[in-house]
């Protein structure tokens, strides 16, 4: 329903005035929802903060005025059509700041992405809810909308920094950062109420606030799992005490009752709260991807990849990609809505406390869409956390056990979908999901596909077909069978000198199939808590379990299910290259077991270590080797090197003139060097004199 709300602004004396009131008070107490009979207070004291009668609220507007900026009465039963405009409340951005990022969160959050954008009407979803003869509200909407409301509201009458919205969120975001208690939290609520101006629309404590923060679809789930990665306590294992594989006790006991002996049976043990020994997080994804839809704008961002993409076959977006095509060739059905979402996921570990030497690993994983345009699908705002994989020591190949939440959301998001509104059409769909591939760096990418990236076939791809050689003064594995990929004309081919000498005349290994994989697994399987069984047929089976990503009805059918961060590769050879050219200790590979390695295969004769008269081994020197004067002109061009703002961080922290190394380096520092500093550095400060940046 829709009023005529021009009267707000006339003269509270006026007659137009008191029969707005008067209307809107019949409006209000016939929507009423209180069983007391009671409807909240609009004026501009109250501000929706307190249930009055009848009479107090007619008094109130007369009073104190009804307030200006509430012209969507979605507390007293009006339906918000669309997104108010600044024209008629407060604008967005002076009541949300950016402080730590949080106004930041609130606009993405809530997809107010411009002020002409129109978020879900809601008459139009009760429309089509009638035809299917279903009348109630979206739950997803309705939040929305609450949410919608406070995003508006000010803490209290006359403030121009803080909403509703914004103040809980930043609140919020101290407690975590400060580990508040909730009794911390409900007495500094308290404490503001008291403080601030009458009518402040603060929560009255940590209760509500909650409430509030979970209506944002950043809500997680806390499922206890076994210490050693056997099981979760979860679905029919819910109420277990034990884990059914190794016997280990899912609460944090002594010694003797994490083997189920011994237990106390003292009052002060009985009424103990007991703690879980480790818990897996899990942010569902469901309401999470609908969210994508509830702004037009992102509803349409989601298209881009059917509607806006340039089809002329160069490679900027997954879209452009041949495992797309092909997925969208076996499963039409799929491919027909382009509102069906793929997802890329990614995993690893890493130390959340920020010191390197404490031994701990916390594992994220994380999901992207990809059918938004390059720019937006992988921005941090678009990223989705869907689990939280607890520490202290790494999964390593029993990951399964906790991606088993996620991946029967997916399977669920595949068969049956989930029911979405899109703002942008106008309608209600299906919507599903598809996972297109995982990214990794090479030691997840094993834990993930369970494929050892270690050993004689180290390589996922060439398989048991991987060319590797055995290096026995090294101690260590190589791989040079990296020409067969070339093209057949290709010189390198021929070139017997630079690399192993031999010529190579074979072709590349052909692109393993979900079929294939399965047919090689066989029998292999990781029994959790407990070693690997060796496969029975083959003593060198690099396959170490059956990779619960195969539990999806689609994944046999992926082209490439699992890809390689070039950027930890590229960061690893950066580093290798500059500790080889600057001989740093321990980081160059230009040692004397490599040379004898050299030596050993034949190759390289030049190298090859030579015996003096003093009994000593002497290297020669390589064509890359340095001098004390060529390695300090090489990291002085480093560090006086000028780039343009956001090209590069500060790289000249990173060298040590004195000792002549580089440390510290991130994976996009390793990128720049490789592609656009390593090449002028290696040419000597002569080649900076007058140049005041280098760039793109």
């Amino acid at each position: 329903m829709s009023m005529d709300k021009s009267w707000i602004n006339k003269h509270r004396l006026s007659v137009e005035y008191l029969n707005g009131i008067n209307k809107f008070i019949e409006f209000a107490f016939q929507n009423s929802s209180d069983s007391a009979g009671r409807v909240l207070c609009p004026c501009v004291n109250c501000m929706n903060a307190f249930w009055v009668d009848r009479q107090a609220i007619e008094d109130h507007l007369i009073c104190n005025g009804f307030n200006p900026r509430y012209t969507h009465w979605d507390c007293h039963g009006d339906v918000m059509a669309a997104c108010p405009t600044p024209s008629n409340v407060v604008d967005i951005p002076a009541l949300v700041t950016d402080h730590d990022g949080i106004g930041n969160f609130v606009h993405e959050t809530l997809g107010m992405h411009n002020q002409n954008d129109n978020i879900i009407d809601d008459s139009e979803y009760q429309n089509q809810g009638r035809e299917r003869g279903n009348t109630s509200r979206n739950s997803l909407n309705e939040k929305f909308h609450n949410l919608m409301s406070d995003a508006y509201k000010e803490v209290y009458p006359g403030c121009e920094k803080y909403s509703k919205l914004s103040f809980i969120l930043y609140f919020y975001h101290i407690k975590t950062l400060c580990g508040m208690t909730n009794k911390a939290v409900t007495m500094m609520l308290e404490f503001l109420q008291d403080l601030l101006p009458k009518g402040s629309s603060i929560p009255r404590n940590a209760y509500e606030m909650l409430q509030v923060v979970k209506k944002l679809g950043v809500r997680y789930e806390k499922i206890d799992a076994c210490r050693n990665h056997c099981m979760l306590f979860w679905k029919a294992d819910l109420d277990k005490d034990f884990c059914t594989i190794c016997g280990t006790s899912r609460w944090k006991t002594n010694e003797s009752d994490s083997l189920g002996q011994g237990a106390s049976t003292s009052r002060h043990a009985k009424h103990k709260r007991k703690i879980a020994a480790k818990i897996l997080r899990w942010f569902p994804l469901k309401e999470r991807l609908q969210k994508l839809y509830m702004s037009s704008k992102t509803a349409q961002s989601m298209r881009w990849h059917k509607d806006e993409r340039k089809n002329d076959g160069i490679l900027r977006h997954p879209a452009d990609s041949e495992v797309w095509t092909e997925f969208d060739k076996k499963y039409p059905d799929f491919a027909v809505d382009p509102r069906n979402i793929r997802l890329g996921l990614a995993a690893d570990g890493f130390n959340p406390f920020g010191n390197m030497s404490v031994s701990y690993s916390m594992w994220p994983v994380i999901l992207m869409p990809y059918n938004l345009p390059p720019w937006m699908c992988m921005k941090q705002t678009s990223f989705f956390l869907s689990l939280l994989i607890p520490g202290k020591d790494q999964p390593g190949n029993k990951i399964d056990v906790y991606l088993q939440p996620l991946i029967d959301e997916l399977k669920e998001l595949w068969e049956d979908g989930v029911e979405t509104y899109d703002s942008y059409s106008k309608e209600t769909f299906m919507l599903r999901a598809s996972l297109l591939w995982t990214i990794n760096d090479f030691p997840a990418y094993a834990n993930l596909s369970g494929w050892s990236t270690k050993g004689e076939f180290a390589c996922p791809t060439c398989n048991y077909e991987t060319s590797s050689k055995w290096l026995n003064h090294s101690q260590k594995w190589c791989y040079l069978g990296h020409r067969r990929w070339l093209d057949n004309s290709h010189k390198f081919r021929y070139d017997t000198t630079t690399f192993d000498g031999n010529c190579e005349f074979r072709s590349s290994s052909p692109l393993l199939s979900g079929n294939d994989i399965i047919n090689q697994i066989g029998d292999v399987n990781v029994i959790s808590g407990k070693k690997r069984r060796k496969a029975e047929t083959s003593n060198r089976n690099q396959w170490k379990k059956h990779s619960i990503f195969f539990s999806l009805p689609y994944w046999k059918d992926i082209m490439v299910r699992h890809n390689l961060d070039v950027m930890h590769i590229e960061k690893n050879v950066c580093d290798n290259i500059i500790g080889t050219l600057l001989n740093i200790d321990g980081k160059s590979k230009d040692h004397l077991k490599a040379r004898m390695d050299l030596k050993q295969m034949g190759i390289r004769l030049e190298l090859h270590p030579q015996n003096q008269e003093s009994g000593r081994m002497f290297l020669p020197p390589a064509c890359y080797s340095m001098s004390k004067k060529e390695k300090e002109a090489f990291c002085t061009v480093l560090k006086n090197v000028k780039v343009p703002d956001g090209y590069v961080s500060n790289i000249s922290r990173c060298v040590d003139l004195k000792q002549h190394k580089l440390m510290g380096l991130k994976s996009h520092d390793g990128h720049i060097l490789m592609q656009e500093l390593l090449a002028i550095a290696l040419r000597g400060d002569n080649m900076l004199k007058g140049v005041e940046y280098c760039g793109a």
